[in-house]
């Protein structure tokens, strides 16, 4: 993926032989995994079925398999019959998504594959919360040594979303962020923390957002909006926090104004960050590059918020997506995009759900 210098994820050798034993055959981009430190011969091991070309050869086969989505300006290099898989993220990329379209593209979002029960199959959710909980109390911890405070008061998390990645982060800000940190805190004495989580028919309600907010340490974005055209807690609100409040950006949304509808932060007024940079001081001189000037921004507390919060340890992330991906791709190896129906098997069903055929047709 060539994106920010801290990009450090690829698929592992191990995955890429376990493919090759499924059937197919892999073309890896060259220098693919020297992020890992790995390089071909790595990957290779006198397997004929592996190879190395260019990206533009990559581009035009059958699958092609990235986590990050291509750059827009790269769409035109995939082949007429390949299909691109990767985190595309419809719901929140509607100009992607027309491009995508435009371009008469075949397209599964990695994102959008779910079981039967609409529970993602392709996450790494765990990771998301625990990595940016943890980065949050190591900013605590710069003040606050051990996170032992001078009132001896428990810390106060509150904890915007009650789904998949709001049920990690309860279980990740009760052992701040670190099991680790959390079992030192025990050990001297420490005052421990409250989790508060709340949902939408909370945070509708300004008088209960003010109660909550004026004591709350840590606030945490975890939502899945259904409609990210509005922020769930406008600026003005933020002026409630103490000012050593952290705030953590975990659901990541973008700013797209020029979409319709347009896509906002759910926390409004809080920049993007990626993985070079993903701690923001409320005087960091780049919060006004990555928030649009029509965006209220007046009110400031430090921020966490990264792009993609499981590349921070990229090799455990891409471990744990093989696993959760092999049983995916051999149904790709059996079935072109095309075939993929909502009554074939339990895997071919969640693809069939991620298909950018099947979001188009909602």
């Amino acid at each position: 993926m060539h994106e920010e210098a801290s990009e450090l994820r690829a698929f592992l050798p191990d995955f890429i032989h376990k493919l090759t034993k499924t059937g197919f055959e892999v073309h890896l981009e060259e220098e693919y995994g020297t992020t890992n430190g790995f390089n071909f011969n790595d990957y290779k091991l006198e397997n004929a079925t592996i190879h190395s070309c260019n990206r533009e050869e990559v581009f035009q086969k059958d699958y092609v398999l990235i986590v990050r989505s291509p750059h827009d300006d790269e769409f035109n290099l995939i082949g007429e019959k390949s299909c691109l898989i990767a985190m595309l993220h419809f719901p929140t990329r509607p100009s992607r998504v027309a491009l995508l379209q435009e371009m008469g593209i075949q397209a599964i979002s990695l994102d959008g594959i779910v079981n039967d029960f609409h529970i993602r199959i392709v996450e790494n959710m765990k990771a998301v919360a625990w990595n940016g909980l943890e980065v949050a109390f190591n900013e605590l911890e710069k003040k606050w040594p051990n996170l032992l405070r001078e009132d001896h008061k428990p810390w106060q998390v509150l904890v915007i979303g009650t789904g998949m990645v709001g049920m990690h982060t309860i279980d990740a800000a009760s052992k701040f962020g670190r099991l680790e940190r959390n079992n030192e805190h025990i050990n001297l004495g420490g005052s421990g923390v409250l989790v508060t989580a709340i949902g939408r028919n909370v945070t509708y309600q300004g008088k209960h957002m003010k109660h909550l907010l004026e004591k709350t340490d840590v606030l945490v974005d975890a939502t899945q909006r259904t409609d990210p055209s509005k922020p769930v807690v406008p600026n003005n609100w933020i002026a409630w926090l103490p000012e050593h409040a952290i705030i953590v950006d975990l659901s990541v949304d973008p700013y797209l104004l020029v979409s319709n509808p347009q896509v906002v932060k759910g926390i409004e007024g809080i920049p993007e960050g990626n993985l070079d940079k993903y701690v923001f001081a409320s005087n960091d001189p780049d919060w006004d590059k990555t928030v649009p000037a029509s965006i209220p921004s007046k009110n400031r507390r430090t921020t966490i918020t990264c792009y993609s919060w499981p590349g921070i340890h990229a090799e455990s992330c891409m471990r744990h997506y093989a696993q959760q991906l092999l049983p995916l791709m051999l149904v790709l190896y059996n079935k072109n995009y095309r075939k993929i129906s909502a009554n074939g098997s339990f895997f071919e069903r969640a693809l069939f759900r991620a298909k950018l055929d099947t979001f188009m047709n909602k």
